[in-house]
């Protein structure tokens, strides 16, 4: 093989992909890309490195931890075209064994690439380039293979559509299936659940928090928790600081209605966007949640109150205009009959509810239920 030249990180998979594009013109390429993290790792999940048949490697997986090691395995796979899962820990203490020195843990997918999936990846960079959210399915076999997946409508692929779809509408990457998949002789491919790399090229969904009190505060860490990106808005700054809210994405001082109209005008609200109004101020919630229900790109729309402020507000909402359609979106009171009363047990509540409504699930214990738990 040719003198190895390691070019500086090129910070994205977007760019990477780019430039395997022209790697797979001289020849195949060896792709590597974490797919699992424990503990502190100078890169997360998905990251990727690339080297082609000629020696150059592209990208970056850990920062220069691990690259050279990788580089003998991304070159032993282009020579007899078997994937492997390599594992990377701590870094031996004399720094003799190649590892990790920040305490970490990762494991990393190696699979040759060559010009029949070509078009695959052209396909993969062709969405990327028009900003769709996509998941690319890739088994972690010696001979993987690969599924995009662009929406949950997409057709069902080894009985992990689901879980793929789950993925995509979260924005997260990750391992699903199993390691024994117990396929019966003579079932068809699509019967089994192999273990799989999903990787997701999606913005987080949004979550946004109108208010700010406790139990805003309490939703933003759940919400950051389930991978959503927290918003926090309120109109009054002494109330709406970085102080009171650590683990919101971003706090917004504005008219909350005025800021949903300015997200919505600009595409920055879709389908898997969620807005809970908790301020228990007509003021602010019947102007936000006019705006919500009126945008159809918002998919769940939920108000915090008691019975009887549910009832005044719904009446308020129609006389400004509220249609009975919009209103049956509504999802007030918010959050799910847990029993709980304070602002950690309401968070809960809600996220269940918000979990419950993205999986059309039953709610029910399952110790009552029967059938697969994964649907």
């Amino acid at each position: 093989m040719a003198q190895r030249r390691i070019d500086a990180d090129t910070g994205t998979m977007r760019d990477v992909l780019a430039r395997m594009l022209d790697g797979l013109s001289r020849g195949p390429v060896a792709l590597a890309r974490i797919i699992s993290t424990s503990g502190p790792t100078p890169r997360g999940v998905g990251a990727a490195m690339v080297v082609t048949a000629d020696g150059e490697v592209i990208g970056s997986i850990s920062g220069g931890c691990v690259e050279s090691a990788l580089v003998h395995t991304c070159t032993a796979v282009l020579d007899d075209g078997e994937a492997v899962v390599e594992h990377f820990g701590i870094a031996d203490a004399d720094g003799i064994e190649i590892g990790l020195t920040c305490g970490g843990t990762l494991d990393v997918l190696v699979e040759r690439v060559d010009a029949l999936r070509r078009p695959a990846v052209q396909q993969l960079v062709g969405h990327l380039a028009a900003d769709r959210r996509v998941a690319w399915a890739t088994t972690l076999a010696a001979a993987p293979e690969w599924h995009f997946v662009t929406s949950p409508t997409s057709p069902p692929w080894r009985r992990l559509d689901r879980d793929v779809a789950d993925l995509l509408a979260s924005g997260r990457s990750g391992i699903i299936g199993v390691d024994d998949c117990d396929e019966p002789p003579g079932e068809p491919f699509e019967g089994s659940r192999p273990r799989t790399f999903v990787h997701t090229f999606a913005a987080p969904p949004r979550l946004i928090l109108v208010g700010a009190n406790d139990f805003v505060r309490a939703t933003c860490g759940v919400g950051r928790a389930l991978g959503y990106r927290v918003t926090v808005v309120d109109a009054r700054p002494v109330f709406a600081t970085r102080a009171r809210f650590p683990d919101a994405d971003e706090i917004v001082v504005d008219w909350p209605h005025r800021y949903l109209e300015s997200e919505i005008r600009s595409g920055a609200v879709d389908a898997t966007t969620a807005v809970c109004v908790m301020t228990h101020d007509p003021k602010f919630d019947v102007p936000t949640l006019r705006v919500a229900l009126a945008g159809t790109d918002v998919g769940f729309v939920g108000a915090l109150g008691s019975r009887r402020t549910v009832t005044d507000r719904n009446s308020r909402l129609v006389e400004s205009g509220v249609t009975a359609a919009q209103l049956a979106r509504l999802r007030s009171p918010l959050g799910l009959d847990l029993g709980g009363h304070t602002p950690a047990e309401v968070a809960v509540s809600i996220a269940a509810q918000l979990i419950a409504e993205r999986h059309d699930a039953s709610t029910r214990a399952l110790h009552t239920t029967s059938g697969p738990l994964h649907r």
